[in-house]
């Protein structure tokens, strides 16, 4: 309707397109991989290589850098480097491109060059190990799960947890409340972008509902693979 206005009133045409989901990405495996950065072009060149543990991490942080560098096989001053190009890494997951989280990443080895080591090569050492470690760690696709709390009269009861099942919705309770009742679901994100429209229309405009975040899950196989191949087609569109 907003965009019929628009045409009418201004000639302004729209585009529409489905939100985008910010699924996120996460590996369940421990590995441990080398990363190596070695380029000679003329002059000084640029050398670095790095042995790093990758695994899950189970706190409230997305990401832990360890440092267990011993005998200095690591300069201290490019330590951080590591740390950053790991970091930097992780705003691109293997699978589909969006962004890695709770990863715990730690550094135990590696060689460096009098001449030829810097920053920048540490960082691109880091970088390398991520990019050949992650697929061998078994990644994951994540999605948002989101509270849905649904009031709606008595008389639509049925049809509105029908509804919620299908969606993958789990169905948390039912309050009454003085003629009403109040449902409490939790539902992917995915499937309830257009919740306002399908609830007016199941319930003759007489129910409401209310979303809140609430954590991100492991998405099921045969959907992950789905999301994985529209992000490939999408990438090699743009």
């Amino acid at each position: 309707m907003i965009c019929k206005k628009l045409h009418n009133k201004f000639g302004v045409e729209a585009e529409l397109s489905d939100p985008i989901v910010p699924y996120r990405e996460t590996i369940k495996k421990k590995v441990e991989v080398e990363g190596k950065h070695k380029k000679q072009s003329g002059g000084s060149g640029q050398f670095g290589q790095v042995v790093v543990t990758f695994e899950p991490l189970h706190t409230d942080e997305n990401f832990e850098f360890v440092d267990k560098i011993v005998g200095g096989s690591v300069p201290r001053q490019y330590i951080p480097a590591v740390e950053k190009g790991i970091q930097e890494a992780m705003s691109k997951g293997v699978l589909a491109g969006y962004p890695l989280v709770k990863l715990k990443a730690t550094l135990s080895d590696g060689k460096y060059h009098a001449v030829d080591s810097s920053e920048m090569a540490f960082k691109m050492a880091a970088s390398k190990a991520y990019k050949a470690g992650l697929p061998l760690a078994n990644p994951v696709l994540l999605e948002p799960i989101y509270k849905l709390v649904v009031t709606i009269p008595d008389d639509y009861m049925g049809d509105i947890i029908g509804d919620i099942n299908r969606r993958r919705g789990r169905i948390l309770g039912m309050n009454p409340m003085d003629g009403l009742q109040q449902v409490e679901a939790e539902v992917p994100l995915s499937e309830v972008f257009k919740y306002a429209t399908d609830l007016r229309s199941m319930s003759h405009a007489r129910g409401e509902f209310k979303m809140t975040f609430e954590r991100y899950e492991e998405m099921p196989g045969n959907l992950a693979e789905k999301v994985i191949e529209q992000a490939k087609k999408d990438a090699e569109e743009s």
